[in-house]
This record gives C-alpha cells, structure tokens and sequence, in this order.
C-alpha cells in the first residue's frame, strides 16, 4: 500500500468526493427528473475544457447530459479506447444511512456516499487521469474517448443509448470500452488477491406467464381455476435451476483462478455473485389475477425477470417452454441481448500487467456479470466491453455488496489504488 498520497491521487479523490456531493438521482420516473445528472456533466466539462479538452454536451432532455472528450494517442491505426463511467445514482433512503448519503464524509479511512462505488469513483478517477494526461504532455498508445454518461441507472434511454443511436459519430473508430462493473479484489491464499474483469454479461428479458380458464363464482371451484394453474407454473419456475454452461468466461475463470491457488468451493461473498453467471436465471416478481375474493378470474399471469447467459436464448425459450407447460401462454418482452469479450485480448493482457505494478501477487481473472451496464450500448457499434474498476479491498470487504445499498462505502486508499492503476492502463492500452 502507498502511503504517499500524490497530486494524481488527491485530486481524484477531490473530484469524486465533489461529485458525490451532487445529488443527481435517477428514479427512473419521468416526472421527478431533475437536473442532478446536467449539473454533474456541468462539472466534468469544466475541468476538462480548463486543461484544453474540446467537450461535447449531450442532454437529449432537460437535467439527463452526458459529457464526452477525446484525447489523441500515439498510433492512428489502433481501435480507440472508451473509458466511461455514468454521472446518475439509485435513490437514497436518508433515515438509513449513518452519514449524509450526499455528504461524501470520509470516517475511520472510509468515504461514505451514494455512488461511492457505484458509479462516482470511476468517474472522479477519470476526470483527473484525463487532466494529468494533458497537462504533463502524456500521449497514451491510442486514442482515449472519456464518456461521463447520464441515466444508466434506468438503463441508458437518455444517455448511451440514445447517443449510440443519433451521435454515434462521438466513438468514430472504438474498438474496445472500459468500465463497470469489476475490477475490485477478492482474497486468496498467502495474503494475494484476484482481481475480476467483466468479460461478459448476461442478457436481460422479461417474459409474462399466463393462464385461462372460466369464471365462476367463488363458492363453486373449477377444474381450470387460472389462478391454481399460474401460482403452480411460478413454483416450478421458482424451483427450477437452469443447466451451468462452461461459456469461455467460465472456463478461463476457473483455469486461472485455479492456478492463483483459489478454491471455488470457498469463495466467500463472492459466491452469490459468481455462481450466478454460470446459469440463466429466471426470477417470478410479479403476480396479477382477479379482484373479488369470491370470484374466480377466467385469467392470471405473473412477469418474470429473466437473465441469459451468452448464446442460450433459444434454449431459454423451450426450456421455459417445457417447464410451464403446454396451457400456459408466454408473452415475451423486449430482448437485451448478452455481450461477450474475448476473454484473451491485448487489453486484459494490460490489465494485469497494471495491477502487477501495484500489488505483485494480484491475477486478473475474468468472470461473467450477472447484470447490465453501458457496455451493452455500445456493443451495437460492436465496442467490445470490459469491466474493471480497480479497487484493493481487505479480504472481507463486498464491493458487489454496496452497490445500491445503504451506507455506501468504499477505502479511500482503494480509491488511491484504483487510480495509479488505471492511469497505468489508460496510458498503455
């Protein structure tokens, strides 16, 4: 660990700490959009443009900007580099928090706020990175796009989404994106840590069940009672585990968590987080039938939030298919697809090397996120997306486990860490 804090690292700090302090939640609500996002898009432009970035403000509507900057690297010819990291926050329930979830109070070594992790410390480290790469005259090996995107909490409509889909001018010649989630270690034996890369990420669906019968009153059961057919089509969604898939994220996480001397058998917190990338998972959330106790609906349906591993949404379907039921209907939402890097590319190689440089025991191992992120958007300008945060946590800190939770937190010497890494990253990628 370091225990000289540079110029680098307290201005990063600096930056997150005030970003933290802008209360830019996204509710997902159109009517409660304020102009939280606009204003932290507001401070980023300032502090590129004062050290000689051209910035492009994007703000599709009122209070949802996202802020993009280029800055120009050594070799024309290499794909550039998207670094981005999103400016909005969940909402905060105040009463539940031991400090001011807006407050970006630092206590016992701890910086306290909403966005602590997710997503703030990235953005605050990429805004000094970018800042010192121009003023010290550094030229990284390729071009780097610095996005600060709003609304990725209620999935990019009005932030990479939408610029992806009227400025996609603004990543001309990406090949490769870096940001969440990932990168934050796990303990391993002898006091050494591995360091996950998102390398993938499950695809998102939504599917509604439904089932019919005849309406009768509530004192004369039916043989095709809708609401008996439904409830019994969620508990055997509900019980059911879907088949784990060796994917090649799962093949090299286990090949090198295995050779850095893990036991996947004793993954700690991390094992919730882990396992859930190894299978498609369908999760009953849901349920709708009748309004009268004593009648019995001619119809009930419940919704589904269904996540996919890579390459298995036709299995998906007769899966589902088999396991609900010939005389249940499935109605399918709108499909985001799953995204798969390729787990042996330049860039992870980059990675490791850049932890090594700061913690000589660390193995950068790749896994598969359960859930979205920005990469998914820009996947459709076929931007490969990665996900690694740098953060050197103690062995029984869950990063994965602050996300969206009261009380926020993350080590400032985390934060310190995290930014000498991905300077490194950045200048070499």
């Amino acid at each position: 660990m370091a225990s000289v804090v540079s110029p680098l690292e307290a201005e990063a700090l600096e930056f997150i700490r005030g970003l933290i302090r802008i209360d830019s939640v996204n509710t997902g609500e159109a009517a409660t959009i304020g102009d939280g996002e606009t204003r932290a898009a507001l401070f980023v432009k300032e502090r590129l443009e004062e050290v000689g970035y051209e910035t492009v403000l994007v703000e599709p509507r009122p209070g949802r900007a996202s802020l993009i900057a280029r800055l120009a690297g050594a070799d024309p010819d290499a794909g550039a580099l998207v670094a981005h990291a999103h400016l909005d926050v969940v909402p905060v329930e105040a009463e539940n928090w031991s400090y001011p979830p807006f407050g970006a109070e630092i206590h016992d070594g701890m910086l306290y706020g909403r966005g602590a992790v997710d997503m703030k410390d990235f953005a605050g480290m990429l805004l000094a990175i970018a800042r010192a790469f121009r003023r010290e005259g550094v030229v990284p090996r390729r071009d780097l796009i610095f996005a600060f995107f709003a609304d990725e909490e209620a999935g990019g409509v009005w932030g990479a989404r939408w610029i992806v889909e009227n400025r996609p001018e603004l990543f001309a010649g990406a090949t490769e994106a870096l940001s969440e989630v990932g990168g934050f270690s796990l303990p391993l034996p002898d006091d050494r840590r591995a360091y996950l890369v998102a390398t993938a990420e499950k695809g998102v669906t939504w599917a509604t069940l439904t089932a019919r019968g005849h309406a009768a009153h509530g004192s004369l059961p039916t043989a095709d009672n809708a609401v008996v057919r439904v409830a019994q089509a969620v508990a055997a969604v509900g019980a059911h585990r879907f088949p784990v898939v060796r994917t090649a994220t799962l093949e090299r996480f286990l090949d090198l968590y295995a050779r850095a001397g893990g036991d996947v058998d004793d993954l700690g917190f991390a094992a919730s987080l882990l396992d859930a990338g190894t299978r498609t998972t369908a999760s009953p959330t849901v349920l709708q039938a009748g309004g009268k106790t004593n009648v019995i609906p001619s119809s009930a349906s419940a919704r589904l939030d269904i996540r996919v591993l890579p390459g298995q949404d036709d299995a998906l379907r007769a899966q589902l298919a088999e396991l609900v039921g010939p005389d249940i209907e499935i109605a399918w939402g709108r499909e985001v697809r799953a995204i798969e890097s390729p787990v042996d590319a330049r860039l992870v190689g980059i990675l490791q090397e850049a932890v090594s440089a700061e913690d000589p025991g660390g193995t950068v191992v790749p896994y598969l996120l359960p859930a979205s992120t920005d990469n998914k958007h820009l996947a459709r300008l076929g931007i490969r997306g990665y996900g690694f945060v740098p953060l050197r946590v103690p062995a029984d800190f869950d990063v994965f486990g602050q996300f969206h939770t009261a009380d926020e937190h993350v080590p400032v010497e985390a934060l310190h860490f995290g930014t000498r890494v991905t300077a490194r990253i950045l200048r070499d990628a």
